[in-house]
């Protein structure tokens, strides 16, 4: 399966299981990835950042 460098918000949200508002809420507490903003509104992320972004999620259970 070829993996596309960046991601659209749908395909996040997908990825986490998670709503589309859950989402807004997590990233106006600046807990969300790092993404692109196009000139659109749209959002992209890219595969790296949020593969890094989610190894940082998880918990240190040692």
């Amino acid at each position: 399966m070829r993996r596309e460098p960046h991601m659209k918000l749908i395909d996040v949200l997908d990825e986490l299981g998670m709503s589309r508002a859950a989402f807004y809420r997590m990233r106006a507490r600046g807990k969300a990835p790092k993404c692109l903003k196009l000139p659109n509104g749209q959002l992209r992320f890219r595969r790296a950042d949020f593969d890094v972004w989610l190894q940082n999620c998880e918990e240190n259970n040692a």
